[in-house]
């Protein structure tokens, strides 16, 4: 069991440890995220934490000790490396951003298709001129322990993708700012300088998400199990269920219900502690 939180004080920590029959904590990063080894039902284990943490801010996952440390890395973009959702951003230029908003929240709670809802949303934006996406990608957003966590994976030699249903004129220039080995992405048609209103062929769904995570891993000769996935969306949550350890972060409620992990307080860095990460051992590259 590993506990993460902005602030986690030992006391707490020992308790828990007494709770599930585990011995001290080990602490990976002091006052803040530590290991918990127990034997036993995980389940059961999980249960009697969380009824010691209460509405504490603190994530706990549990998983088995064996191959914590994977080998490759597939993140969404929107809402888990960065805060915004760019569709809404874009929408904002044209006076519809609550409305376009909305059909995002549904969508990625899974209420609503999402080709259709991409298709629906980006229609909204048709004859807004190409500058734009210059001034929407100047709002971005990149969550806290984004960088750290992709340059501590590659530093660990694992291979970190960047699967988005987004935009590649953001996507690729996250991932390039966040150092991911490689981006999958769909792609705005532009029409004599201006937005067209359409996205390009085929579109990024979470059929794409999930094949290319099984694809990484068939590529690096590992199985699904030696593999993470991080997202927060309905079309992430197939790719959360195949990966060896795919967390909901800060996901819509349908998507942290399904999921099998979930961080719903800490920031990306937690995602390095469940592997097994100690603070010094995580790189924090130079902005």
């Amino acid at each position: 069991m590993t506990l993460i939180a902005g602030e986690l004080p030992a006391e707490r920590a020992v308790a828990v440890a007494g709770a599930i029959g585990a011995a001290a904590p080990d602490w990976l990063a002091p006052e803040r995220a530590c290991d918990l080894f127990f034997d036993g039902d995980p389940a059961a284990a999980e249960r009697a934490a969380r009824s010691i943490l209460g509405d504490a801010p603190v994530d706990c996952l549990v998983q088995p000790v064996a191959g914590r440390r994977k080998s490759v890395l597939v993140a969404d973009m929107e809402s888990t490396v960065i805060e915004n959702e760019m569709l809404d951003e874009l929408a904002d230029f044209v006076g519809l951003r609550g409305p376009v908003a909305e059909i995002t929240r549904r969508a990625m709670n899974g209420e609503l298709d999402f080709a259709a809802a991409l298709a629906e949303r980006v229609a909204l934006l048709k004859g807004l001129p190409q500058s734009v996406l210059d001034e929407a990608y100047a709002r971005i957003r990149v969550v806290r322990g984004a960088r750290a966590l992709v340059a501590t994976m590659r530093a660990a030699g694992a291979e970190t993708a960047l699967v988005s249903g987004g935009f590649g004129c953001f996507a690729e220039r996250v991932a390039d700012r966040l150092g991911f080995d490689r981006v999958i992405c769909n792609h705005l048609d532009i029409a004599n300088g201006h937005i067209a209103g359409t996205v390009r062929a085929p579109i990024v769904t979470a059929a794409t998400k999930s094949e290319t995570l099984i694809a990484l891993a068939e590529g690096r000769g590992v199985a699904p199990a030696d593999t993470l996935a991080v997202g927060d969306g309905a079309n992430d949550l197939p790719m959360l269920l195949q990966a060896g350890l795919g967390i909901a972060f800060r996901a819509k409620p349908a998507v942290a219900a399904a999921a099998r992990w979930r961080v719903d307080r800490a920031d990306l860095t937690a995602l390095l502690y469940a592997q097994g990460y100690r603070q010094e051992e995580i790189v924090e590259p130079q902005l």
